[in-house]
């Protein structure tokens, strides 16, 4: 079994078919979106392929490290960044083919209209073992 995350991105990825944004919603629209993804991941834990999955708020910062004794420094939020990734969820599935299958109707949570969004989601394989220090692209 191999973990992957797939991301559920606002803005960033292509647009999807149906590319209206959820902010333009109607109040039993959401509640159809967020029961679908409800009942996509009760699915994939009676298969045990389901790790976890979470929406994001819309509130967030950037923080980092500023030196030894000092605060950590914060700078945000970032309107084109946390509107960036909506929310995400983990598998762990028997091969990248199933990760794909699983994206593929993922992205078919219904929008606007009750249509499906074919939005585009990010499917990012879990590392398996850590880098070497030759193999990690921030040395």
């Amino acid at each position: 079994m191999a973990k992957y995350l797939l991301l559920k991105h606002y803005r960033g990825a292509p647009a999807a078919v149906n590319d209206v944004p959820m902010d333009q919603w109607t109040p039993e629209e959401i509640s159809a979106h967020v029961q679908y993804m409800s009942d996509f991941a009760a699915r994939l834990e009676q298969t045990g392929e389901f790790v976890d999955g979470q929406a994001l708020a819309p509130e967030g910062a950037w923080v980092r490290y500023d030196g030894e004794g000092r605060p950590p420094v914060t700078d945000g939020p970032f309107a084109e960044t946390k509107d960036l990734i909506a929310g995400w969820m983990v598998i762990d599935v028997d091969s990248y083919e199933r990760a794909v299958e699983l994206a593929g109707e993922l992205s078919a949570a219904p929008g606007a209209a009750g249509k499906p969004i074919h939005e585009w989601l990010e499917v990012r394989p879990f590392l398996a073992a850590s880098p070497t220090i030759t193999e990690c692209p921030h040395r």
